[in-house]
């Protein structure tokens, strides 16, 4: 009787406002930028529905796929001003005297109890009535969160009713259609069985929800751990039994088109999906191990926005120092760090900075992370003989006037690099160098005549990433004297440090985003002869240091005094730079 009249109450308590019969073509203008899709699409979802209310039309397109969960809950958090919430995240919530169908009819989860207020995620904040029968409820006033529907339903049927979560349903759905390694035929049906294609692609759109770049499927002993990494850390989200992985990893090789009968050598592949509105591009790898065959997918979003270099994270004397550098004729630039220290980006931001139609621009790549627009690019393929050196020795006689090469990898490229960068052309590439002047030192290693490298190359990059301090749970901490005398070394003046409390915003790590440290060494005349007399690059560095370049350390250790990281991030990327 008690539900009955709640939905009684709640069909009178809608607000005509929010309803109309048709959807104007300024609502549907408001709509279109607010979400940031088109209005075509907007009309579409919204067609036979009539509504304008902003909740209502974002779930729609969040349904349609047309936006991502993440970006749903950020724009609806900023637009209300309320915080944003994962039930799922929880281990344990307490259980309140409600039944768990009015719930689901409020489409409302109690979280738990604070000093004086009880959180409730719910899919409307907004929901007075909803509050309300809360707050009589419990007796307690309520501060209501944002989440998802879908999230909050899935939530209730776990904590209330016992039921199973998404991946366990799963998981207990595949139980009993194992089938052999040996068997490819079984394996192949296997993988296209509806309960492993439902598993991969949860897989797939989570770690797009989540905003990672690399999803990790790594087979042990007794289990399969699958971890995301996310702003440059591993998570780990899931253990599956061992019998799922044969399946799992077969309609990855499916979808990638591998040899699934493959299992004793590498492989590399590529996906392209459409998830959570975004054309997404995976690169896939396996690689054979002790216990089955691990699979990593790098995770390319190709609706990405592309950065300009203002938002890198530059300090303004080397972001001035690097724009001159990026404006010569000719030379060599290259950009140094480990894998996923933001190379391809800073080189992309680079291109797009000196795009203009007087200039031909092309590009060798490994992959192709990108497409921009007015630029040749060009995809390495080894194995039909397209590789780095050979691709650039046709590319230097297409009459380029800037060349970006994905990576030096040995001294056939290199040479030819180095020629082009002699001959008139302005040459972009990386290296994988712990530092700027170790850059020197591994062409020279390479093979690459010194006189040669002092003679092309004009400036090196360091770069490193850092997670930024969530500024939703940016607290100021007291700072040890260890750290003081840190930044004293490093001459960075320091009047306060911060970190992230944790919060549901940054799934509890305290951080959220990341942003560059820079180390650029400007090959001047005295570094030039010091490079001819094959100078080694300790030598180097206190040289360039004594002539204002500063180290990936101190740019770091800036940023802690601005407040945009911590030390402990800047340590974790750059310890090797202590002076």
């Amino acid at each position: 009787m008690l539900l009955r009249l709640f939905k009684f109450k709640k069909k009178q308590a809608i607000s005509p406002p929010l309803y109309k019969t048709e959807v104007s073509k300024a609502d549907l203008a408001f709509l279109s930028k607010f979400f940031e899709v088109s209005a075509e699409d907007i009309k579409s979802v919204v067609n036979g529905n009539q509504t304008r209310d902003i909740l209502k039309v974002g779930n729609l397109l969040l349904r349609s796929g047309l936006i991502s969960e993440r970006d749903y809950l950020q724009k609806i958090s900023d637009f209300l001003k309320v915080p944003v919430v994962d039930p799922l995240a929880k281990e344990d919530i307490p259980r309140f005297e409600i039944k768990p169908e009015l719930l689901k009819e409020l489409k409302a989860l109690p979280l738990g109890v604070g000093d004086t207020k009880i959180d409730v995620a719910m899919a409307d904040p907004r929901d007075i009535l909803a509050i309300e029968i809360l707050q009589k409820l419990t007796n307690a006033k309520i501060r209501p969160l944002l989440a998802t529907e879908d999230r909050i339903l899935e939530a209730i049927n776990r904590f209330y009713e016992g039921k199973k979560s998404q991946v366990d349903e799963i998981i207990s759905s595949i139980d009993g259609m194992e089938a052999s390694e040996d068997n490819i035929e079984q394996l192949k049906d296997l993988a296209s069985e509806a309960p492993i294609i439902k598993l991969v692609n949860l897989l797939i759109n989570r770690a797009v929800e989540k905003g990672a770049s690399d999803i990790h499927i790594e087979p042990f002993e007794r289990e399969v751990k699958i971890r995301f990494r996310i702003d440059g850390v591993l998570h780990e989200v899931e253990n599956l039994p061992k019998q799922t992985l044969p399946a799992i990893v077969s309609r990855i090789k499916i979808m990638a088109k591998l040899d699934i009968a493959e299992k004793r050598l590498p492989q590399d592949g590529r996906i392209q999906l459409r998830v959570e509105g975004k054309n997404i591009d995976l690169r896939v790898s396996t690689l054979p191990t002790l216990f089955g065959e691990e699979v990593v997918m790098r995770i390319l979003d190709r609706s990405q926005v592309m950065l300009s270099l203002e938002d890198l994270g530059f300090p303004e004397d080397i972001l001035k120092q690097f724009k001159e550098l990026i404006t010569s004729s000719h030379g060599m630039i290259l950009v140094t760090g480990p894998t996923g220290s933001g190379k391809t980006t800073t080189l992309y931001a680079a291109l797009n900075k000196i795009n203009t139609p007087d200039k031909k621009i092309i590009t060798i790549e490994d992959p192709v992370e990108y497409q921009l627009n007015g630029i040749n690019q060009i995809q390495v393929n080894p194995q039909i003989g397209l590789t780095f050196a050979k691709g650039l020795r046709t590319i230097v006689r297409q009459d380029p006037d800037v060349v970006m090469i994905g990576e030096i990898r040995d001294l056939e490229t290199a040479e030819i690099a180095v020629q082009a960068a002699l001959t008139g052309h302005l040459v972009f590439s990386t290296l994988h160098t712990n530092d700027a002047p170790s850059a020197i030192t591994r062409l020279i290693d390479m093979g690459v005549e010194d006189y040669l490298v002092a003679s092309s190359v004009i400036g090196i990059l360091a770069q490193r990433l850092v997670r930024v301090i969530c500024p939703y749970c940016k607290e100021e901490v007291k700072m040890p004297v260890s750290i003081e005398r840190l930044f004293a070394q490093n001459n960075v003046e320091v009047k306060k440090i911060f970190r992230g409390r944790g919060c549901e915003r940054c799934d509890f790590t305290g951080y959220r985003g990341r942003q560059g440290i820079f180390e650029l060494l400007i090959i001047n005349d005295e570094i030039r002869e010091m490079i001819s007399k094959n100078t080694d690059s300790e030598t180097i560095k206190k040289k360039a240091i004594s002539l204002g370049m500063n180290p990936l350390l101190r740019d770091g250790l800036m940023k802690v005094a601005k407040g945009i990281t911590t030390v402990e991030e800047v340590l974790r990327v750059a310890q090797k730079g202590i002076l």
